[in-house]
């Protein structure tokens, strides 16, 4: 496997860049066996994963990263754990909210999300 930290840093670049731009481009990087959590709503697949992204109740979105964990995971299988911390922006607010996202990455012909899990972190 490649470096770990290179593959999770070049994954989180690319997802949050495209979340904050098209969120309905995420669908090539989920597929039908691939699970999110999001504040606890569960489900599976690309096509339910991205229907739930795109419905979010906001037009605009910011993240910045602020740390990046990752290890690698499934013993038998090119996997990856990343762990994200961070702060996001939506539509006009001027607080920024904090949240984590956790993303376990499989490789199968490059890397897709296997699991997804997304919380924001209230204080």
């Amino acid at each position: 496997m490649n470096n770990i930290s290179d593959i999770a840093k070049q994954f989180v670049d690319y997802y949050y860049q495209t979340f904050d731009s098209d969120r309905s481009s995420l669908a090539p990087l989920y597929r039908d066996m691939s699970m999110m959590s999001w504040e606890g709503t569960q489900m599976q697949g690309a096509k339910n994963i991205v229907e739930k992204l795109v419905s979010l109740p906001f037009t605009r979105v910011a993240h910045k990263v602020t740390t990046i964990d990752t290890q690698p995971s499934l013993p038998n299988v090119n996997a990856v754990v990343i762990a994200v911390t961070g702060q996001l922006l939506v539509d006009d607010e001027t607080k920024p909210q904090q949240y984590t996202q956790l993303f376990q990455l499989v490789e199968d012909g490059g890397f897709f999300i296997y699991n997804d899990i997304f919380r924001l972190n209230y204080a």
